[in-house]
């Protein structure tokens, strides 16, 4: 959040709102014969300002609930002073977008917000593109996407799907929780132990498939190969959640390894074992604070900007 609100984008954007919306209250007010500038250019100013804001807020992953939250304080304010002055055209405009901004607001803020599976980490379940609906409330109530909830305090569970923003990156994962606060998680022959006792696992199937894997040469190209390789399939069985896994035979072969979880945080893996950045590897333990929501419903499976969106997978996640 700090990085965007120094970007020059969001700045420029904020400016530019902020002149638009003074200049079109005082047009109204002073009832000018001759429209301002700003006035004049005010739908070709704002929209600038609105792309410049958007991009600003998905160059440095902000929060766009933020930024709903100002636009419908200032839209609330400008209201006010058209009432205080009983002038229509301010109450009018000024009602027609606090409304929608604040229902948006408390929606995407407090119950549901969109989100996009961008790699293939929670594979098989859930594949790359599927959108899918994150509960705001699921581990309290706050503002911001992360930070300690203000209400409604919960701490998630064994197996839940959830949405997290890892300490060294502000780009949201979706990861399975495996250990909590004081657990002891140990890794054997790809097979996961909590406090000694392993996490029931029931063998399904193996299949032949290929899979995709960049390598960079010490020249710095980078080629792409196909690999022919056997993947097996397990339902795994961890707290109140019931999920598929999947293993790819002769990929990630690691020593035995164990980690102690420290106070406030937690253990997060993906579904897909041996192609996942997880807690195993750069992610690390995750503190309380930076969980964001459970995700809940998969709403829709969109998997590249030519494609057609699919639906046949939409229903709430087991």
């Amino acid at each position: 959040m700090n990085n965007m609100i120094t970007d020059p984008l969001f700045l420029l954007g904020v400016f530019g709102i902020t002149a638009s919306v003074v200049a079109w209250i005082r047009f109204n007010l002073q009832g000018l014969t001759t429209e301002p500038f700003l006035v004049k250019y005010l739908s070709f100013i704002g929209l600038t300002s609105a792309i410049a804001l958007l991009i600003s807020i998905f160059t440095n992953s902000g929060d766009l609930g933020i930024i709903l939250l100002v636009g419908a304080v200032i839209s609330f304010l400008v209201l006010l002073i058209g009432i205080y002055f009983a002038n229509d055209e301010i109450i009018t405009s000024s009602r027609g977008y606090f409304i929608p901004l604040f229902l948006i607001f408390i929606l995407r803020t407090f119950l549901y917000e969109p989100y996009q599976i961008p790699s293939g980490s929670m594979e098989p379940q859930l594949k790359k593109g599927d959108f899918l609906l994150v509960n705001k409330h699921a581990y309290g109530l706050k503002i911001n996407r992360i930070g300690t909830p203000s209400l409604l305090r919960n701490d998630p569970e064994y197996g839940d799907l959830v949405v997290l923003i890892p300490p060294h990156n502000p780009v949201p994962y979706i990861k399975r929780l495996i250990g909590k606060p004081g657990d002891v998680v140990r890794i054997i022959n790809k097979n996961i132990y909590i406090n000694g006792i392993a996490i029931e696992k029931d063998f399904i199937e193996s299949k032949e498939t290929k899979l995709k894997r960049r390598y960079k040469y010490s020249s710095g190209e980078v080629i792409t190969r196909e690999l022919d390789v056997v993947i097996d399939l397990y339902n795994e069985k961890h707290g109140d959640a019931d999920f598929i896994v999947k293993n790819t035979r002769g990929q990630n072969k690691q020593y035995p390894q164990e980690w102690t979880i420290p106070n406030g945080h937690y253990f997060v893996m993906g579904d897909n074992r041996d192609n996942s950045n997880d807690s195993t590897k750069d992610v690390g333990f995750v503190p309380r604070d930076n969980f964001f929501g459970r995700a809940d419903i998969l709403f829709m499976t969109w998997e590249c900007w030519t494609c057609l969106p699919s639906f046949s997978k939409a229903g709430k996640i087991d």
